[in-house]
């Protein structure tokens, strides 16, 4: 007759292991010690078989005739279900192997081998680091769901990092998608996200743009009193203006002072695309300033700890907040702006400006004729520009540009 808990509970260990059969070749082992084990005999292809439950009361009866049920479904469709439980304990600790923090530095390193920026892969390692590992760096990438990945997300949210947030999806769904592409996820959970946090309003980098302003900007940095190369960077940025991460990581042997030129490798750049910098007479002679003091290191502008690393992202920043601008009045970054604006106005051709500043082209037919690098004419806007600046540092009158910068 069918087992009870009541007789399971009653039964005790005798000499010898004995068996207490529920039906269906499911039992109870009880062995000497009073441990009682669930086993099912089975048959299949004309062998005999016997597969194990589990302990009771760790099993119960209901549990082990609920696996008794699976097993037999198994049987009757010619399955093993022996082999079906290895195979199912393999795919659980695949999984469980497989977490998202495996897969995501997994997904870095791929990004390592695809020459990403060392700027780029420091934040992806942050925002893994800060944000996405404490609660998702252990679990199986598999068994993720979109409210834990909202969760996540919520803790930068909550401090009111609205454009960290949106940044963080972004990276999941990257991490997600290549754990999908490996066979390690069915699906992007992130994808699910669309519209669940709170959305950052689109912030432009403060620039200058007055003359008086900019002159007087120009005549501050020239007499910023900290670091020599704190100031060297403040004075050049604007004459050259890139994107503050390509200054800051520039390094000694990019630059060719025979050829007043800088070439920043594409590996530094945003669109992976090397880029030229003109450099003016009065730029080169600011580097060769810089040259007098970190020549002989690797970086133009090497941290303050150690020459082996490059300046901070924050020093320039940092530095225009001590020489009283804030941030809705200048950035490094605004800087970009504040040239690409008046340049513009003084009616520079849109792709000398466009291609100085190694933006890509946003109409793909104008894109494809038009990879001209437009050096000799850049020379020639990057020295009006640098002798723009002189002049308004000086209070005089802007300089007027040269018919040949409207020619198209």
């Amino acid at each position: 007759m069918p087992l009870t808990d009541f007789a399971i509970k009653a039964a005790k260990g005798k000499a010898k292991p004995y068996k207490m059969a529920d039906g269906g070749g499911l039992y109870l082992l009880v062995k000497s010690d009073s441990g009682r084990y669930w086993r099912l005999d089975y048959r299949l292809h004309a062998k005999r078989k016997t597969l194990a439950f589990g302990v009771y009361p760790q099993v119960s009866l209901a549990d082990a005739r609920a696996a008794r049920q699976d097993a037999r479904s198994l049987v009757r469709q010619g399955i093993d279900p022996s082999a079906q439980k290895r195979i199912d304990a393999l795919a659980a600790r695949v999984t469980a192997a497989n977490t998202f923090k495996l897969v995501a530095e997994e997904y870095k390193e791929k990004r390592r081998r695809e020459g990403v920026s060392a700027i780029t892969l420091a934040k992806l390692e942050w925002l893994l680091a800060e944000y996405l590992y404490p609660s998702l760096g252990d679990r199986p990438i598999e068994e993720i769901e979109p409210p834990e990945v909202l969760e996540a997300l919520r803790g930068a949210e909550r401090r009111g990092l609205l454009e960290t947030a949106a940044r963080l999806r972004s990276v999941c769904g990257r991490i997600f998608r290549y754990a999908v592409a490996t066979g390690r996820a069915k699906r992007d959970p992130a994808a699910d996200l669309r519209g669940a946090i709170a959305t950052a309003k689109p912030k432009h980098h403060a620039p200058i743009l007055d003359p008086i302003g900019v002159g007087g900007l120009m005549r501050v940095v020239e007499g910023y009193t900290g670091q020599p190369t704190t100031r060297l960077a403040l004075v050049i940025a604007p004459r050259l203006f890139v994107r503050p991460g390509e200054l800051r990581t520039a390094e000694w042997p990019e630059f060719d002072f025979e050829n007043a030129l800088w070439r920043i490798p594409d590996a530094k750049m945003k669109l992976r695309i090397r880029h030229l910098v003109p450099l003016s007479r009065q730029a080169l002679k600011l580097l060769e300033e810089l040259r007098a003091l970190t020549g002989r290191g690797r970086y133009l502008f090497p941290s303050l700890r150690t020459r082996t690393r490059c300046m901070s992202e924050n020093t320039i920043n940092a530095a225009f907040r001590r020489l009283g601008y804030s941030q809705d009045e200048v950035t490094g970054h605004g800087l970009r702006r504040m040239a690409s604006t008046l340049l513009n106005e003084h009616g520079f051709n849109r792709d000398w400006i466009e291609r100085q500043l190694a933006h890509s082209e946003q109409d793909e037919v104008r894109a494809a004729y038009n990879a001209a690098e437009w050096l000799p004419e850049r020379r020639q806007m990057m020295q009006w520009w640098s002798d723009h600046l002189d002049r308004l540092a000086g209070g005089k009158t802007p300089l007027r540009a040269s018919a040949d910068s409207h020619r198209w």
